[in-house]
Parts: C-alpha cells; sequence; structure tokens
C-alpha cells in the first residue's frame, strides 16, 4: 500500500534525493546509516528496563531509519547508480536490522516471546517469498498488504503510543503477524497462479 504513495511522492523524493546526494555520499552510505539507525532501534527496545520511555524512542528512532530507508533509493535513482549490488546490500541488511529490531522487542522482557517470534518468522517468510518468485521470474513487489514499510510503520506507530499503555505494542504486534501471514499466503498464491499459467501458455509437445 505504501508502494502506491511512494510513487505519489515521488517527485518530491527525487527532490531530497538531490539535496542528500549534495553532500558527496553515495547511496550505499544512507544504506547504511539508515541500518545503523534500525539496529540502534533494537538496542532502545532491549534497554527498555533501563531507560524510562525506550519503546517511545525505539519507534522514533525507528521513524528515522524508515526515512533513510527512502532516501538511498531516492540518491541512487537521482544520480543514475541503481545498481544490483546495492539492492542487495540494502535488501541484506533489512533482514539483518528486522532480526535486531525483534531481538531487541524480545530481550525488553515485556512482550510476549511468542509474538515476537512469529513476528520476526513471517516477516522474514515474506521476504523470503519475493526474493525466490523473483528467482523464478515472478515479480512481487507491491503484493502483498504487509510489506516491510507498512510492519516497520506499525511497529513504530504502536511503539511510540506503548507512552499510554505498554499492552498496546502487543496489539502492534498481532496485527503485524496476521498482516504479514496474509501477505505471505497472497505471495505464495500470486506465485504458484503466475507459474501455473506459464505452464499452460507453454504445453508440451
Amino acid at each position: 500500500m505504501l508502494n502506491r504513495i511512494r510513487k505519489d511522492i515521488e517527485p518530491m523524493m527525487n527532490r531530497v534525493g538531490l539535496r542528500f546526494a549534495a553532500t558527496g555520499l553515495s547511496p550505499n552510505s544512507w544504506t547504511l546509516i539508515g541500518f545503523t539507525f534500525a539496529v540502534l532501534a533494537g538496542v532502545l527496545y532491549a534497554s527498555h528496563s533501563y531507560l524510562e520511555h525506550a519503546y517511545l524512542y525505539a519507534g522514533i528512532t525507528l521513524l528515522i531509519s524508515g526515512f533513510f530507508d527512502i532516501v538511498d533509493g531516492s540518491v541512487a535513482r537521482v544520480t543514475k547508480k541503481v545498481t544490483k549490488s546495492g539492492a542487495f546490500l540494502d535488501s541484506t541488511l533489512d533482514r539483518v536490522a528486522e532480526v535486531a529490531i525483534y531481538t531487541g522487542i524480545a530481550f525488553s522482557g515485556k512482550v510476549s516471546p511468542v509474538l515476537v517470534i512469529l513476528a520476526l518468522a513471517l516477516s522474514l517468510l515474506v521476504s523470503y517469498a519475493r526474493a525466490r518468485a523473483e528467482g523464478v521470474g515472478v515479480e512481487l513487489k507491491g503484493i502483498g498488504i504487509g510489506e516491510r514499510a507498512e510492519r516497520l510503520l506499525l511497529l513504530a506507530s504502536f511503539s511510540i503510543a506503548s507512552v499510554i499503555s505498554l499492552e498496546l505494542i502487543q496489539y502492534g504486534l498481532m496485527i503485524i503477524i496476521v498482516l504479514a501471514a496474509i501477505t505471505f499466503i497472497h505471495r505464495v498464491l500470486r506465485v504458484l497462479s503466475a507459474m501455473a499459467q506459464g505452464s499452460s501458455s507453454h504445453p508440451q509437445p
């Protein structure tokens, strides 16, 4: 869903990309900056027992990470430095970041471990389905209601709202689990459908 919005604001983000490109930093540098903020968010979650309102700070840090996640692509486009190696680095670090974030939540000791494990596992399965689908020639970008951007935005929002009640983060994880599960199933069905159509259009002699 956010991918559709991203298309609408792409001209504005390209202007932002030009400003960040003027710093001389490469797209990969911005990717690493976004990754650093994501890992920092994980550390903040884990420090809940020692830091008051740690979930609030973690949620804000997640939003900053998400911003840089958009910036790196914008810089790559405006500088015409979109590369396969950059896409690989971005995708790989996104997965590592998710592991760091959910590990931090688990270490906070304030959320059911089952919810954390399910949220992380399904998030990784959603990403794996897309990567594997692209390996067999099926494009899944924008397929599903719970892509990474939606999941992290939800997590950040519920983390910030946790200042009202820490229980809210549990509800946020439940929503993420449901959306990720629906997205995973949606993607599996889309790939199977695409492959079945491909087989029927190329009958065996």
